[in-house]
Protein backbone atom coordinates (compact mmCIF):
# COMPACT_ATOMS: atom_id res chain seq x y z
CA UNK A 1 0.00 0.00 0.00
CA UNK A 2 1.30 3.42 -0.82
CA UNK A 3 2.56 5.96 2.06
CA UNK A 4 -0.36 8.27 0.49
CA UNK A 5 -2.74 6.33 2.38
CA UNK A 6 -0.81 6.88 5.36
CA UNK A 7 -1.51 10.80 5.13
CA UNK A 8 -5.17 9.96 4.32
CA UNK A 9 -5.29 7.66 7.74
CA UNK A 10 -3.59 10.45 10.24
CA UNK A 11 -6.53 13.02 8.46
CA UNK A 12 -9.30 10.70 9.39
CA UNK A 13 -7.87 9.91 12.59
CA UNK A 14 -7.94 13.79 13.63
CA UNK A 15 -11.25 13.89 12.07
CA UNK A 16 -12.57 10.63 13.96
CA UNK A 17 -11.48 12.21 17.14
CA UNK A 18 -13.14 15.45 16.89
CA UNK A 19 -16.29 13.56 16.29
CA UNK A 20 -16.35 11.71 19.12
CA UNK A 21 -14.39 12.89 21.69
CA UNK A 22 -16.84 15.43 22.44
CA UNK A 23 -19.04 13.00 24.31
CA UNK A 24 -16.93 12.91 26.93
CA UNK A 25 -16.60 16.37 27.58
CA UNK A 26 -20.20 17.55 27.91
CA UNK A 27 -19.74 18.20 31.42
CA UNK A 28 -16.54 19.99 31.29
CA UNK A 29 -17.85 22.37 28.16
CA UNK A 30 -21.35 22.39 29.56
CA UNK A 31 -19.87 23.60 32.88
CA UNK A 32 -17.69 26.11 31.68
CA UNK A 33 -20.26 27.98 29.39
CA UNK A 34 -22.59 27.89 32.19
CA UNK A 35 -25.31 25.71 29.75
CA UNK A 36 -27.51 22.35 30.58
CA UNK A 37 -26.36 18.84 29.48
CA UNK A 38 -28.95 18.75 26.58
CA UNK A 39 -27.98 22.28 25.16
CA UNK A 40 -24.26 21.12 25.08
CA UNK A 41 -25.74 17.92 23.57
CA UNK A 42 -25.97 20.40 20.75
CA UNK A 43 -22.38 20.53 19.86
CA UNK A 44 -22.62 16.63 19.06
CA UNK A 45 -25.84 16.98 16.66
CA UNK A 46 -24.44 19.65 14.81
CA UNK A 47 -21.86 18.17 14.04
CA UNK A 48 -23.70 15.18 12.59
CA UNK A 49 -25.57 17.79 10.69
CA UNK A 50 -22.71 19.72 9.22
CA UNK A 51 -21.56 16.38 7.72
CA UNK A 52 -24.64 15.87 6.23
CA UNK A 53 -24.85 19.40 4.46
CA UNK A 54 -21.39 19.88 4.30
CA UNK A 55 -20.56 16.13 2.53
CA UNK A 56 -22.43 17.29 -0.79
CA UNK A 57 -21.82 20.85 -0.58
CA UNK A 58 -17.85 21.12 -0.13
CA UNK A 59 -17.54 18.01 -3.15
CA UNK A 60 -19.96 20.47 -5.40
CA UNK A 61 -17.64 23.53 -4.78
CA UNK A 62 -14.55 21.30 -5.39
CA UNK A 63 -15.36 19.82 -8.78
CA UNK A 64 -13.11 22.61 -10.19
CA UNK A 65 -10.04 21.96 -8.14
CA UNK A 66 -7.53 18.76 -8.21
CA UNK A 67 -8.32 16.38 -5.50
CA UNK A 68 -5.15 16.80 -3.61
CA UNK A 69 -5.63 20.36 -3.49
CA UNK A 70 -9.09 19.70 -1.99
CA UNK A 71 -7.89 17.60 0.62
CA UNK A 72 -5.77 20.45 1.47
CA UNK A 73 -8.40 22.86 1.70
CA UNK A 74 -10.45 20.56 3.60
CA UNK A 75 -7.76 19.87 6.23
CA UNK A 76 -7.33 23.45 6.68
CA UNK A 77 -11.21 24.27 7.08
CA UNK A 78 -10.65 21.20 9.95
CA UNK A 79 -7.92 23.16 11.56
CA UNK A 80 -9.93 26.30 11.30
CA UNK A 81 -13.11 24.88 13.01
CA UNK A 82 -11.17 23.12 15.87
CA UNK A 83 -9.08 26.17 16.47
CA UNK A 84 -12.35 28.20 16.79
CA UNK A 85 -13.23 25.83 19.12
CA UNK A 86 -10.89 26.09 22.05
CA UNK A 87 -10.48 29.25 21.59
CA UNK A 88 -14.41 30.04 21.19
CA UNK A 89 -15.08 32.78 24.63
CA UNK A 90 -19.01 31.74 24.27
CA UNK A 91 -20.93 28.23 23.36
CA UNK A 92 -22.41 29.98 20.77
CA UNK A 93 -18.84 30.32 18.88
CA UNK A 94 -18.17 26.85 19.93
CA UNK A 95 -20.80 25.39 18.03
CA UNK A 96 -20.14 27.40 14.84
CA UNK A 97 -16.18 25.56 15.50
CA UNK A 98 -17.67 22.51 15.79
CA UNK A 99 -20.01 22.93 12.38
CA UNK A 100 -16.60 24.61 9.91
CA UNK A 101 -14.76 21.40 11.57
CA UNK A 102 -17.57 19.11 10.06
CA UNK A 103 -18.05 21.05 6.82
CA UNK A 104 -14.79 18.71 6.01
CA UNK A 105 -15.59 15.31 7.17
CA UNK A 106 -17.56 14.17 4.66
CA UNK A 107 -15.76 15.63 1.87
CA UNK A 108 -12.90 14.34 3.07
CA UNK A 109 -13.74 10.54 3.58
CA UNK A 110 -15.86 10.82 0.21
CA UNK A 111 -12.75 12.31 -1.87
CA UNK A 112 -10.35 10.48 0.46
CA UNK A 113 -11.95 6.99 -0.69
CA UNK A 114 -11.86 7.97 -4.60
CA UNK A 115 -8.35 9.15 -3.91
CA UNK A 116 -7.42 5.51 -2.16
CA UNK A 117 -8.97 3.62 -4.63
CA UNK A 118 -7.26 4.82 -7.53
CA UNK A 119 -3.98 4.84 -5.52
CA UNK A 120 -4.36 1.03 -6.03
CA UNK A 121 -4.64 -1.43 -8.54
CA UNK A 122 -8.33 -2.44 -9.52
CA UNK A 123 -8.25 -5.77 -7.43
CA UNK A 124 -6.85 -4.22 -3.61
CA UNK A 125 -9.38 -1.22 -4.02
CA UNK A 126 -11.34 -1.89 -1.02
CA UNK A 127 -7.92 -2.59 1.25
CA UNK A 128 -7.11 0.85 0.28
CA UNK A 129 -10.62 2.22 1.36
CA UNK A 130 -10.32 0.21 5.08
CA UNK A 131 -6.67 1.23 5.26
CA UNK A 132 -7.94 5.22 5.29
CA UNK A 133 -10.72 4.44 7.56
CA UNK A 134 -8.25 2.82 9.77
CA UNK A 135 -7.75 6.02 10.87
CA UNK A 136 -11.16 6.36 11.71
CA UNK A 137 -11.32 3.25 13.84
CA UNK A 138 -7.94 3.97 15.86
CA UNK A 139 -9.66 7.58 16.76
CA UNK A 140 -12.03 5.30 18.66
CA UNK A 141 -9.79 2.98 20.41
CA UNK A 142 -6.81 5.59 20.79
CA UNK A 143 -7.55 9.27 19.90
CA UNK A 144 -11.19 9.41 21.89
CA UNK A 145 -9.94 8.21 25.01
CA UNK A 146 -6.47 10.48 25.10
CA UNK A 147 -8.35 13.29 23.87
CA UNK A 148 -11.08 12.57 26.47
CA UNK A 149 -8.14 12.19 29.64
CA UNK A 150 -6.51 15.48 28.43
CA UNK A 151 -9.60 17.39 28.11
CA UNK A 152 -10.70 16.35 31.97
CA UNK A 153 -7.14 16.73 33.43
CA UNK A 154 -5.42 19.44 31.20
CA UNK A 155 -8.93 21.60 29.93
CA UNK A 156 -10.88 20.75 26.75
CA UNK A 157 -9.40 23.74 25.27
CA UNK A 158 -6.39 22.13 25.04
CA UNK A 159 -7.82 18.41 23.71
CA UNK A 160 -9.42 20.80 21.19
CA UNK A 161 -6.28 22.81 20.30
CA UNK A 162 -4.53 18.89 19.99
CA UNK A 163 -6.86 17.62 17.47
CA UNK A 164 -6.08 20.90 15.60
CA UNK A 165 -2.35 19.65 15.36
CA UNK A 166 -3.15 16.62 14.43
CA UNK A 167 -4.65 18.45 11.12
CA UNK A 168 -1.62 20.16 10.65
CA UNK A 169 -0.35 16.98 10.18
CA UNK A 170 -2.53 15.25 8.28
CA UNK A 171 -2.53 18.59 5.63
CA UNK A 172 1.34 17.73 5.48
CA UNK A 173 0.93 14.35 4.95
CA UNK A 174 -1.32 15.29 2.15
CA UNK A 175 0.67 17.61 1.00
CA UNK A 176 4.24 15.74 0.78
CA UNK A 177 3.04 11.91 0.43
CA UNK A 178 -0.93 12.35 -2.01
CA UNK A 179 -0.08 12.52 -5.39
CA UNK A 180 -1.24 14.89 -8.15
CA UNK A 181 -3.71 12.46 -9.67
CA UNK A 182 -5.28 14.40 -12.81
CA UNK A 183 -8.57 14.69 -12.97
CA UNK A 184 -11.02 11.86 -15.10
CA UNK A 185 -11.59 13.77 -18.28
CA UNK A 186 -15.14 14.24 -19.55
CA UNK A 187 -16.39 14.23 -16.04
CA UNK A 188 -18.55 17.19 -15.03
CA UNK A 189 -20.83 18.41 -12.23
CA UNK A 190 -23.52 17.29 -14.25
CA UNK A 191 -22.18 13.44 -14.63
CA UNK A 192 -21.39 13.86 -10.58
CA UNK A 193 -25.24 14.55 -10.19
CA UNK A 194 -26.13 12.02 -12.94
CA UNK A 195 -24.96 9.06 -10.87
CA UNK A 196 -27.98 9.80 -8.40
CA UNK A 197 -30.45 8.34 -10.93
CA UNK A 198 -28.83 4.57 -10.52
CA UNK A 199 -30.96 2.43 -8.30
CA UNK A 200 -27.71 0.77 -7.07
CA UNK A 201 -25.99 3.66 -6.22
CA UNK A 202 -29.46 4.27 -3.69
CA UNK A 203 -29.81 1.70 -2.28
CA UNK A 204 -26.12 1.20 -1.60
CA UNK A 205 -26.66 4.56 0.17
CA UNK A 206 -30.05 3.05 1.82
CA UNK A 207 -27.88 0.10 2.97
CA UNK A 208 -25.22 2.62 4.50
CA UNK A 209 -28.01 4.07 6.60
CA UNK A 210 -30.23 1.40 7.61
CA UNK A 211 -26.85 -0.85 8.54
CA UNK A 212 -24.72 1.74 10.12
CA UNK A 213 -27.88 2.86 12.00
CA UNK A 214 -28.31 -0.61 13.06
CA UNK A 215 -24.68 -0.09 15.15
CA UNK A 216 -25.73 2.93 16.86
CA UNK A 217 -29.48 2.54 17.91
CA UNK A 218 -27.17 0.14 20.54
CA UNK A 219 -24.29 1.90 20.90
CA UNK A 220 -25.63 5.53 21.42
CA UNK A 221 -27.32 4.28 24.59
CA UNK A 222 -24.00 1.85 25.74
CA UNK A 223 -23.92 4.14 29.03
CA UNK A 224 -27.12 3.63 30.30
CA UNK A 225 -27.59 0.09 29.29
CA UNK A 226 -24.06 -0.75 30.86
CA UNK A 227 -24.07 0.79 34.05
CA UNK A 228 -28.07 0.28 34.83
CA UNK A 229 -28.48 -3.20 33.24
CA UNK A 230 -25.53 -4.76 33.31
CA UNK A 231 -24.01 -3.27 36.35
CA UNK A 232 -20.98 -1.78 35.26
CA UNK A 233 -19.66 1.27 37.05
CA UNK A 234 -19.61 4.79 35.40
CA UNK A 235 -15.89 4.76 34.97
CA UNK A 236 -15.98 1.23 32.43
CA UNK A 237 -18.13 3.28 30.24
CA UNK A 238 -14.71 4.33 28.53
CA UNK A 239 -13.28 1.35 28.14
CA UNK A 240 -16.07 -0.37 26.58
CA UNK A 241 -16.04 2.04 24.26
CA UNK A 242 -12.09 1.09 23.52
CA UNK A 243 -13.88 -2.41 23.23
CA UNK A 244 -16.09 -1.18 20.36
CA UNK A 245 -13.51 0.57 18.62
CA UNK A 246 -11.40 -2.58 18.28
CA UNK A 247 -14.16 -4.46 17.06
CA UNK A 248 -14.69 -1.65 14.66
CA UNK A 249 -10.60 -1.53 13.64
CA UNK A 250 -10.51 -5.52 12.98
CA UNK A 251 -14.13 -5.71 11.28
CA UNK A 252 -12.85 -2.55 9.01
CA UNK A 253 -9.84 -4.61 8.26
CA UNK A 254 -11.64 -7.79 7.40
CA UNK A 255 -14.24 -6.12 5.52
CA UNK A 256 -11.73 -4.09 3.54
CA UNK A 257 -9.77 -7.45 2.71
CA UNK A 258 -12.51 -9.41 1.71
CA UNK A 259 -14.66 -6.79 0.06
CA UNK A 260 -12.13 -7.00 -3.41
CA UNK A 261 -12.85 -10.94 -3.72
CA UNK A 262 -16.51 -11.20 -3.09
CA UNK A 263 -18.09 -8.03 -1.72
CA UNK A 264 -22.02 -8.80 -2.00
CA UNK A 265 -21.32 -12.42 0.02
CA UNK A 266 -19.39 -10.05 2.84
CA UNK A 267 -22.15 -7.41 3.21
CA UNK A 268 -24.38 -10.52 3.54
CA UNK A 269 -22.99 -12.27 6.31
CA UNK A 270 -22.03 -8.87 7.92
CA UNK A 271 -25.42 -7.51 7.88
CA UNK A 272 -26.81 -11.03 9.34
CA UNK A 273 -24.22 -11.15 11.43
CA UNK A 274 -25.16 -7.60 13.11
CA UNK A 275 -28.47 -8.42 13.30
CA UNK A 276 -28.29 -11.60 15.35
CA UNK A 277 -25.13 -9.55 17.78
CA UNK A 278 -27.99 -6.76 18.20
CA UNK A 279 -30.65 -9.23 18.82
CA UNK A 280 -28.74 -11.08 21.34
CA UNK A 281 -27.44 -7.86 23.03
CA UNK A 282 -30.79 -7.70 24.58
CA UNK A 283 -30.06 -10.60 26.26
CA UNK A 284 -26.33 -10.32 26.90
CA UNK A 285 -26.80 -7.10 28.00
CA UNK A 286 -27.78 -8.65 31.49
CA UNK A 287 -24.31 -10.52 32.13
CA UNK A 288 -20.85 -7.98 32.00
CA UNK A 289 -19.02 -10.54 30.20
CA UNK A 290 -21.33 -11.42 27.63
CA UNK A 291 -21.79 -8.00 27.02
CA UNK A 292 -18.16 -7.08 26.71
CA UNK A 293 -18.06 -9.26 24.00
CA UNK A 294 -21.21 -8.14 22.48
CA UNK A 295 -19.84 -4.80 22.13
CA UNK A 296 -16.98 -5.96 20.44
CA UNK A 297 -18.65 -7.86 18.03
CA UNK A 298 -21.09 -4.94 17.11
CA UNK A 299 -18.11 -2.89 16.36
CA UNK A 300 -16.76 -5.93 14.04
CA UNK A 301 -19.69 -6.64 12.31
CA UNK A 302 -20.78 -3.24 11.96
CA UNK A 303 -17.79 -1.25 10.47
CA UNK A 304 -17.16 -4.98 8.45
CA UNK A 305 -19.68 -3.27 6.19
CA UNK A 306 -18.26 -0.26 6.07
CA UNK A 307 -15.46 -0.69 2.85
CA UNK A 308 -17.77 -2.73 0.72
CA UNK A 309 -20.23 0.17 0.83
CA UNK A 310 -17.94 2.50 -0.15
CA UNK A 311 -16.49 0.57 -2.92
CA UNK A 312 -20.05 -0.26 -3.81
CA UNK A 313 -20.97 3.29 -3.92
CA UNK A 314 -17.78 3.86 -6.11
CA UNK A 315 -18.39 1.08 -9.00
CA UNK A 316 -21.88 1.63 -9.23
CA UNK A 317 -21.32 5.36 -9.95
CA UNK A 318 -18.13 4.58 -11.95
CA UNK A 319 -16.81 7.47 -14.14
CA UNK A 320 -18.36 9.89 -11.85
CA UNK A 321 -17.86 8.44 -8.20
CA UNK A 322 -16.40 11.54 -6.29
CA UNK A 323 -19.97 13.29 -5.01
CA UNK A 324 -21.88 10.22 -4.51
CA UNK A 325 -18.65 8.79 -2.16
CA UNK A 326 -18.65 11.91 -0.12
CA UNK A 327 -22.31 11.62 -0.10
CA UNK A 328 -22.13 7.94 1.04
CA UNK A 329 -20.60 9.55 4.02
CA UNK A 330 -23.52 11.50 4.87
CA UNK A 331 -25.31 8.53 4.67
CA UNK A 332 -23.65 6.76 7.90
CA UNK A 333 -24.23 10.31 9.79
CA UNK A 334 -27.90 9.97 9.01
CA UNK A 335 -28.09 6.71 10.19
CA UNK A 336 -26.69 7.82 13.03
CA UNK A 337 -28.89 9.95 13.81
CA UNK A 338 -31.91 8.20 12.41
CA UNK A 339 -31.23 4.93 15.03
CA UNK A 340 -30.34 7.75 17.80
CA UNK A 341 -33.98 9.31 17.38
CA UNK A 342 -35.58 5.70 17.16
CA UNK A 343 -33.71 4.22 20.19
CA UNK A 344 -34.88 6.94 22.30
CA UNK A 345 -38.27 6.67 21.38
CA UNK A 346 -38.42 2.69 22.23
CA UNK A 347 -36.81 3.85 25.71
CA UNK A 348 -39.19 7.16 26.26
CA UNK A 349 -42.35 4.75 25.65
CA UNK A 350 -40.94 2.37 28.89
CA UNK A 351 -39.28 -0.64 27.04
CA UNK A 352 -36.31 -0.11 28.79
CA UNK A 353 -32.93 0.54 27.94
CA UNK A 354 -31.87 -2.78 26.04
CA UNK A 355 -35.01 -2.16 23.88
CA UNK A 356 -32.75 -0.17 21.18
CA UNK A 357 -30.94 -3.29 20.54
CA UNK A 358 -34.11 -4.44 18.85
CA UNK A 359 -34.08 -1.55 16.74
CA UNK A 360 -31.08 -1.85 15.74
CA UNK A 361 -31.21 -5.63 14.48
CA UNK A 362 -34.55 -4.34 12.67
CA UNK A 363 -32.20 -2.13 10.77
CA UNK A 364 -29.78 -4.38 10.23
CA UNK A 365 -32.09 -6.78 8.91
CA UNK A 366 -33.52 -3.90 6.56
CA UNK A 367 -30.27 -3.38 4.92
CA UNK A 368 -29.67 -6.73 4.41
CA UNK A 369 -32.80 -7.48 2.43
CA UNK A 370 -32.06 -4.59 0.38
CA UNK A 371 -28.83 -5.73 -0.37
CA UNK A 372 -30.06 -9.01 -1.33
CA UNK A 373 -32.77 -6.89 -3.89
CA UNK A 374 -29.91 -4.78 -5.09
CA UNK A 375 -28.32 -7.91 -6.17
CA UNK A 376 -31.12 -9.35 -7.79
CA UNK A 377 -31.69 -6.44 -9.23
CA UNK A 378 -27.92 -6.44 -10.48
CA UNK A 379 -28.36 -10.47 -11.99
CA UNK A 380 -31.72 -9.34 -13.91
CA UNK A 381 -29.63 -6.79 -15.51
CA UNK A 382 -26.27 -8.34 -16.57
CA UNK A 383 -28.66 -10.95 -18.08
CA UNK A 384 -28.01 -12.12 -21.32
CA UNK A 385 -29.78 -9.31 -23.75
CA UNK A 386 -29.95 -6.80 -21.09
CA UNK A 387 -28.09 -3.53 -21.70
CA UNK A 388 -26.53 -1.85 -18.96
CA UNK A 389 -25.95 2.07 -19.63
CA UNK A 390 -25.12 2.76 -16.09
CA UNK A 391 -28.18 4.71 -15.06
CA UNK A 392 -26.65 8.02 -16.36
CA UNK A 393 -23.84 8.12 -14.17
CA UNK A 394 -21.16 8.21 -16.75
CA UNK A 395 -21.12 10.30 -19.96
CA UNK A 396 -23.12 8.61 -22.85
CA UNK A 397 -19.65 7.89 -24.78
CA UNK A 398 -18.19 5.76 -21.79
CA UNK A 399 -21.65 3.63 -21.49
CA UNK A 400 -21.15 -0.48 -21.38
CA UNK A 401 -23.74 -2.47 -23.64
CA UNK A 402 -24.17 -6.02 -23.10
CA UNK A 403 -24.85 -8.37 -25.67
CA UNK A 404 -25.73 -11.97 -25.93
Amino acid sequence: MPLALLALAIGAFGIGTTEFVIMGLLPEVASDFDVSIPTAGYLVSGYALGVMLGAPLMTLLGTKVSRKRMLMLLMGLFIAGNLLSALAPAFSVMLIGRVVASLAHGAFFGIGSVVAADLVAPHKKAGAISMMFTGLTVANVVGVPAGTLIGQSAGWRVTFCAVAALGVLGLAGVAKLVPDLPRPEGVRLRHEIAAFKNVQVLLAMAMTVLGFGGVFAAITYIAPMMTHVAGFADGSVTWLLVLFGLGMSAGNLVGGRFADRALMPLLYVALAALAAVLALFTLAAHDQIASAVTVFFIGAFGFATVPPLQKRVLDQAHGAPTLASAVNIGAFNLGNALSAWLGGIVIAAGFGYTAPNWVGAMLAVAALVLALVSAGLERRDSAPGKVVTGSGSVPSGERTAVHS
